[in-house]
């Protein structure tokens, strides 16, 4: 009896045995799935130019929901200015009226030497096309809080800029000359380095101080609307993400733009005789991994700069051609002029016959 109890509870052994074993099988086979899943979504986070978003969020420089104390709490990071107002999915930098200034800024400087910011915003409004206005801009300077006229902040600023301006100024028709190869076309993001002495030239859109920019057609359309803003190893690059693809577009990299540490990041808005609604959804802020050479590192920077400024706005100044009234009265001038001239050669022509025969009398 005892040796069948041995071999039954052996035979039991045994089957535990094997069942454990299929157990720990099957618990490797699920911890290497894990891991490889684990493993594709990190590299799916890498971003296509080799900056991956490990490069962690900086929520002292960042803005997002529910955006509990902002502008009142002293634990806040950021103030408000103007007519901005907090609301739970936005904050309005101006509403849809005539004539206000909103602005959000920053109250930590920034040290970051390499960083990425990447903005979720919305524009929209009642007013039709090319009856709205007038846009935001995005602000990394020295100075904030100061209501001006370059969208809500002031001018003369020092630092960068970078302007989604909805309404164009200079050309009522919203389109001019940008190069001999492109047209520009309104809403319109472009970028400007100020060094405390440039004047952003509202009435010309800022064209003798852009560094360049691109189309963007981010106004009441139906899906998200977000602008990336990198700066590292002196490289300004600006993205968009404009039409609902979940895709950056470029639309400005520019190498030699030095940036000195220490500023402030902000987001403004204007509105004068035409309107828009302008949100600011969220503000992100990531620091990049990025290896300096000693050189770099020894570098200290007290005033932005841009390398080949004047270089690069060869093209603003460039004769634009003549406008349709100009060719208009161009041409009527030309003809009185040719016809007076042919009216004097006659004249002349039969004075001279006239003497000719009386010479000859």
């Amino acid at each position: 009896m005892a040796a069948t109890m041995n071999k039954s509870d052996r035979f039991r052994l045994n089957r535990f045995q094997i069942f454990d074993f299929m157990l720990s099988q099957r618990k490797i086979h699920e911890l290497t799935c894990l891991f490889a899943v684990i493993v594709i979504f990190t590299s799916q986070c890498q971003a296509d130019d080799g900056y991956d978003m490990d490069d962690f969020l900086k929520r002292e420089y960042s803005l997002t929901k529910p955006y509990q104390g902002l502008g009142s709490s002293s634990s806040s990071y950021w103030d408000l200015m103007g007519n901005a107002m907090i609301t739970t999915e936005h904050v309005r930098l101006t509403p849809d009226l005539q004539s206000r200034q909103g602005a959000v800024w920053s109250r930590v400087p920034c040290y970051l030497r390499d960083w990425e910011l990447q903005v979720h915003f919305r524009i929209h409004g009642h007013g039709k096309k090319n009856l709205n206005g007038d846009g935001m801009a995005l602000w990394y300077t020295k100075e904030r809080m100061q209501i001006g006229p370059v969208f809500g902040n002031m001018n003369h600023f020092t630092g960068l800029g970078v302007f989604v301006d909805t309404y164009p100024n200079e050309n009522k028709n919203n389109e001019k000359k940008y190069n001999p190869s492109t047209q520009r076309v309104f809403p319109y993001v472009s970028a400007m380095v100020g060094n405390g002495t440039l004047a952003y030239e509202h009435d010309r859109d800022g064209q003798s101080t852009e560094l360049g920019g691109c189309n963007a057609l981010v106004r009441n359309i139906p899906h998200d609307t977000f602008l990336l803003v990198r700066y590292s190893k002196n490289r300004l690059t600006i993205q968009i993400d404009v039409e609902g693809k979940q895709e950056w577009q470029d639309c400005l990299d520019l190498p030699g733009v030095r940036l000195p540490q220490g500023y402030f990041f902000g987001a403004s808005s204007a509105t004068g005789d035409l309107s828009d609604n302008h949100d600011l959804v969220s503000m992100k802020l990531y620091q990049l991994a990025v290896e300096h050479s000693p050189e770099d590192e020894e570098e200290e920077l007290t005033i932005p700069s841009v390398d080949n400024f004047e270089q690069l706005n060869k093209v603003e100044v460039q004769d634009e051609g003549m406008s349709g009234v100009q060719l208009f009265f161009t041409i009527v001038f030309s003809v009185i002029g040719v016809f007076v001239l042919v009216v004097v050669a006659v004249v002349m022509y039969g004075r001279w016959k006239e003497n000719s025969r009386k010479r000859f009398y």
